[in-house]
């Protein structure tokens, strides 16, 4: 009997490669619980038949229930189910792939951890609890930042902001908080109406505006909700996925969201316009989806359920420009200019080629036309902000 897949996300190496980490648990006697690192190939959009590297967790360490991937790929976080977290090191290149399995002494035998999240600049990382208990660690030295055993009823969901300045956590009781992530000193608590649950959490990711986004359960009607993360106020609403969302995932370049219902349903959003761009529907037929990552670098998303297993899906979503082709872009235009200015300099006779009088000077050359090749410091600058629509 194959095992269940219980958590998986994006490992984004160094060298451009996107691997994927999924952790299953054990099934009867005879499949153990085990970690498993895939390769991803971005043309077919699968995953390798067969596992790169595979860890099996002893019985006493029970089942992988969390994984936080660290931005630089390097190394990742796995809680289980008996309590604790497990840190991984990934060692890989052409040729191997490598694990090494490290403890993390604060977060031993600290009983069973929901939630896992790494800073956006990878300095800070933090766990909150089935109990309700909020840890933040420096990162890479383990020192203790924030220790509170009181900081919800139990989390539901966590997110770091872009700048790695706080931290938003939601608790099952419908409650979200904000944290400053540099010290752990609790910095607010989201309003919401009387018969409102806040229940997810994620950070805006583009750079332009400072967003929070949330799903919000107002009574049998499900919403995803807008704060500004300058001020704190609640700035507006949309209805989206139009059912209760299980899980919710931003992409790294902040562009779009993505929200997985609890029947097995997937809606990816663009942020910019807050429209609904590509639909997954039955895609994990009647299950929670309990994994969704959007990939790094390409637009295919990886999902995971208990009854279905992990599966890497394409978004029909437009196409982004790659770097290559915005140069070849400006390239061109620049020639065509180039092009046209000089067939205007040749046949133009209402401009260049008028009757010269007797003290006139005679047509420039191309050289004073153009001036001097030295740089100025008059050049125009790009205004590169973006405005939701919400």
């Amino acid at each position: 009997m194959e095992s269940t897949v219980a958590c998986g996300s994006w490992i984004r190496r160094p060298e451009n490669v996107n691997l994927v980490v999924l952790g299953k648990m054990r099934s009867g006697g005879s499949s153990p619980a085990v970690i498993e690192i895939f390769s991803f190939d971005p043309t077919t959009t699968f995953l390798s038949s067969s596992p790169l590297v595979t860890h099996v967790f002893d019985e006493i360490d029970g089942d992988p229930s969390a994984i936080a991937v660290h931005p630089s790929g390097d190394d990742f976080v796995c809680s289980t189910s008996t309590g604790g977290c497990k840190l991984f090191e990934l060692h890989s290149d052409k040729s191997y792939t490598k694990l090494l399995t490290k403890e993390l002494p604060p977060l031993k035998d600290v009983g069973i951890q929901k939630c896992l999240a790494f800073s956006t600049d990878g300095s800070r990382f933090a766990a909150g609890g089935l109990d309700g208990h909020l840890r933040i660690l420096e990162w890479p030295s383990l020192r203790i930042i924030l220790d509170e055993p009181r900081a919800h009823k139990s989390f539901r969901d966590m997110d770091f902001s872009l700048d790695s300045e706080y931290l938003a956590s939601t608790s099952t009781d419908g409650s979200a908080r904000i944290w400053k992530a540099e010290d752990g000193i609790p910095l607010t608590t989201l309003t919401r109406k009387p018969d409102e649950n806040i229940e997810l959490c994620r950070f805006s990711k583009d750079g332009t505006k400072p967003f929070l986004f949330c799903t919000v359960q107002r009574g049998d009607k499900a919403i995803t909700t807008v704060w500004d993360i300058s001020t704190w106020n609640r700035i507006g609403y949309k209805r989206l996925l139009r059912k209760p969302a299980a899980i919710m995932s931003m992409s790294l370049d902040g562009k779009y969201l993505a929200q997985g219902s609890k029947d097995g349903d997937v809606c990816v959003v663009d942020v910019k316009k807050m429209e609904v761009s590509h639909w997954s529907r039955r895609l994990h037929l009647g299950t929670p989806i309990t994994s969704l990552e959007l990939c790094p670098s390409e637009r295919v998303m990886l999902t995971s359920s208990n009854q279905w297993g992990a599966m890497v899906t394409k978004l029909s979503v437009p196409a982004d420009w790659k770097e290559w082709q915005v140069y070849l872009v400006l390239v061109g235009l620049f020639l065509a200019s180039l092009v046209a200015f000089y067939i205007f300099y040749e046949n133009s006779d209402s401009f260049w080629n008028f009757p010269l009088g007797r003290n006139q000077p005679a047509r420039p050359k191309m050289g004073a036309i153009f001036g001097d090749p030295q740089p100025s410091d008059d050049n125009a600058f790009f205004d590169s902000g973006l405005v939701l629509d919400l």
